[in-house]
């Protein structure tokens, strides 16, 4: 960056965006404390806002290897729980807080300034495409349980203090292929076993820090004793999009009864499931702008699960 740039948004070592980024989780800071839009009063607005389907929450008493048939309740509305958060027990997200202009702002300058500090001009020659926002508010001791995300991010704190342990799953002996089928049309939650504690990079956060999240790397989180606000800025490349639309199509077949080779291994196969599947989903895509019509969406392509988030709305 030259110097009649602004001071950037999220900032990391040099060396970490020229040799890590995107393949290996690094540390990160940002500018983002303390900003009005990501207060709890702020956010509780938000929660009135969003769509139902765009909220999920619960108890944060969980276990890092939790059974998601068995994660306990908060009889509370969203914005009820974002107004107790300090003492409710909870942990919730925001899902897609982009679709709000004033949050895509904040979502693209912060992924603007990392372009600039990698030598681009815009978020697209940098490869950020489809870029989405994530809202996390959790009460004090809570526990986010171990999974993975399909998409790169960078994960912001702005208040509080977490944890945040991250794995390295490239040779797949931590997470399997069926595995992570499951955690991206089913539920979420992934299996963790002891002997994966020493794989472990932890990051400690507070407000102003963060660290960067390489696509599908496994990881659990926890609070410490104050309650947290963070905020998970998200983006997905062409070829992310295109190996996640495999993974979910595989996990439909593989509920045929017919289970696929993981993508990549027979390229020209994975070419035809991905022209079936895209042909499908854009023949549904503008049906997708009802809430009703997105939960019976989802049940008839991920099962009769898709929609367990919803279960107290």
């Amino acid at each position: 960056m030259n110097g009649s740039d602004p001071a950037p948004v999220i900032a990391a070592a040099n060396d970490a965006l020229r040799h890590d980024f995107p393949l290996k989780p690094f540390a990160i800071r940002h500018k983002l404390a303390g900003h009005p839009l990501l207060t709890l009063p702020r956010i509780a607005q938000l929660a009135a806002e969003l769509p139902r389907d765009q909220i999920e929450y619960n108890s944060g008493k969980v276990a890092i290897s939790q059974d998601p048939d068995a994660i306990p309740a908060v009889n509370l509305d969203p914005v009820e729980v974002v107004r107790r958060i300090k003492t409710a027990g909870a942990w919730m997200v925001l899902k897609r807080v982009e679709h709000s202009p004033k949050y895509r702002g904040l979502v693209e300058d912060a992924l603007l300034s990392v372009a600039r500090a990698r030598g681009f001009n815009s978020l697209r020659d940098a490869g950020f495409e489809q870029i989405e926002g994530y809202l996390f508010v959790s009460s004090p001791n809570s526990t986010t349980p171990f999974h993975l995300d399909s998409e790169d991010n960078f994960f912001v704190q702005i208040h509080g203090e977490k944890y945040f342990t991250i794995y390295d799953n490239s040779d797949r002996s931590l997470v399997s292929e069926r595995e992570i089928e499951h955690s991206m049309t089913k539920h979420r939650n992934l299996k963790f076993d002891e002997s994966f504690a020493p794989r472990g990079i932890e990051f400690h956060m507070f407000g102003g820090d963060g660290c960067f999240v390489p696509y599908q790397w496994p990881h659990w989180v926890r609070t410490a004793g104050s309650h947290s606000i963070s905020m998970a800025i998200t983006w997905k490349t062409r070829e992310v999009r295109r190996v996640n639309d495999l993974h979910v199509f595989n996990s439909m077949l593989r509920g045929l009864g017919w289970p696929q080779k993981p993508p990549g291994v027979q390229p020209a196969f994975d070419a035809l499931k991905l022209a079936f599947y895209r042909t499908a989903t854009t023949a549904v895509r503008p049906l997708r702008g009802s809430m009703t019509m997105r939960r019976i969406l989802r049940r008839i392509a991920l099962g009769k699960r898709a929609n367990y988030y919803l279960k107290d709305a």
